[in-house]
């Protein structure tokens, strides 16, 4: 999955190009040894909670913390002398930009990944960490795309598309060949998309393998792109989603073309949701996963009665996530589940009246994290003040057994909900 939007205009696929089983078969054999064979697990826990039986497919454990690697090489592996000379061009800004340097780089191939000026250092680091030279130019991805294929004409290097592409799915669809190897009762795979690559190929090679497994693709509500295009609906894609992974506003042609007639369908999840399964596989699985990794499990978790007493195989795609938007999230997960509150009371500006507000707080047991008091901006009297409690308690009843006891003594609160 890429993470920044495609203009259909500027996706040069090869619309009549066609995918097999046996493209797959031949992809795995040639990416074998290069890539990691991640482990395919059943988790008891998350099967618990979901109401259907689940299995985890731990591609975040690649070298880039990506599946991206696999369509990647298979690509890379292709290619002529003279093109290995010349080098290859992307225009990435997320694991298929780490994903084509590491694998280029390692072979003795130039890779040049073009991204938008707005591009986080932390990215750049990490594709110039792994081998890449990283060209910066345009404020939006689609200048910086518009640029690579300019840089692929004018210097004569191949251009590796991250999911429009045949070669690239053939390598993606090994994530599905491992899986039907290591857990062949699987019958529903759920799947992210972005632009469409990783569910082409492990659709084609697990309707291959097994023609009555079931394919599910998901996407965010904010870039419901694959989705809209299949159900022919006008729908707008844009907005801060926490899987900027799977941020493409515009299908590939040849993803779409091959999806359409294979696809059982593809589920819209909330970023709540993203976040939940983020939180989830981090407390429960001990694994860290991006927002586009985690995905399958939030599509699972919204549409429990779909997929209830089902065998479902999910792909954590990817664990490139920021160390602090991770804290965050974590953070706004418990405040979801009622283990960290916010309470604005309002009191008389006089000496002790925080003071029996805390006495309450430790009669209840609610851990005091932190106290904001204000007295100026506010439509109180002069005497008045509002203090903002930051706590922390076992669970939600915990901190509602609290707010009762303090309006039964009198106190105006209101409790700040997490939207």
């Amino acid at each position: 999955m890429e993470n920044r939007a495609f203009a259909t205009a500027e996706v040069a696929p090869e619309e009549a190009a066609t995918l097999t089983l046996a493209d797959v078969r031949a992809a795995a054999a040639r990416i074998s040894g290069q890539v990691v064979r991640t482990p395919t697990l059943y988790s008891k826990t998350l099967s618990k909670i979901t109401g259907a039986e689940i299995w985890l497919k731990f591609e975040n454990l690649q070298f880039t913390a990506a599946y991206k690697e696999r369509g990647a090489l298979n690509a890379l592996l292709q290619l002529t002398e003279e093109q290995r000379a010349k080098g290859v061009i992307a225009a990435s800004a997320g694991n298929h930009a780490q994903g084509l340097s590491y694998h280029g780089t390692r072979l003795g191939m130039p890779v040049t990944i073009v991204m938008p000026k707005t591009t986080p250092v932390v990215k750049i680091m990490q594709t110039e960490s792994v081998g890449g030279t990283v060209v910066l130019e345009g404020e939006t991805f689609d200048e910086a795309y518009a640029h690579a294929r300019a840089m692929e004409r004018q210097m004569g290097m191949t251009f590796v598309h991250p999911f429009d592409d045949p070669q690239v799915a053939a390598g993606q669809g090994t994530v599905a060949l491992e899986m039907l190897e290591d857990a062949p009762e699987i019958e529903t795979l759920v799947v992210p998309i972005g632009g469409g690559g990783l569910l082409t190929g492990m659709g084609v090679a697990a309707r291959g393998i097994k023609p009555s497994i079931g394919l599910v693709g998901v996407q965010a509500s904010l870039f419901p792109s694959m989705y809209a295009h299949l159900k022919h609906l006008d729908m707008p894609c844009g907005g801060d989603t926490l899987a900027e992974g799977i941020a493409v506003k515009a299908p590939g042609l040849f993803t779409s073309a091959t999806l359409a007639g294979m696809v059982d369908d593809v589920v819209l999840v909330s970023e709540a949701a993203l976040e939940t399964a983020v939180a989830l596989l981090l407390q429960i699985e001990k694994t860290v996963v991006e927002g586009a990794g985690a995905a399958g499990l939030a599509a699972v978790m919204t549409h429990k009665k779909r997929f209830a007493g089902r065998k479902v195989g999910i792909v954590l795609t990817g664990g490139n996530i920021d160390t602090r938007l991770l804290a965050n999230v974590l953070l706004r997960d418990l405040a979801r589940s009622g283990r960290l509150g916010r309470l604005r009371i309002t009191l008389q500006d006089r000496p002790g009246a925080l003071f029996k507000v805390v006495e309450e707080f430790n009669r209840f047991q609610v851990n005091i994290l932190e106290v904001w008091h204000n007295r100026i901006f506010t439509s109180l009297p002069a005497k008045g003040l509002t203090a903002e409690i930051e706590c922390e308690a076992r669970d939600r009843e915990q901190i509602d057994r609290l707010v009762e006891a303090l309006r039964g003594k009198g106190y105006e609160l209101e409790q700040v909900e997490l939207g």
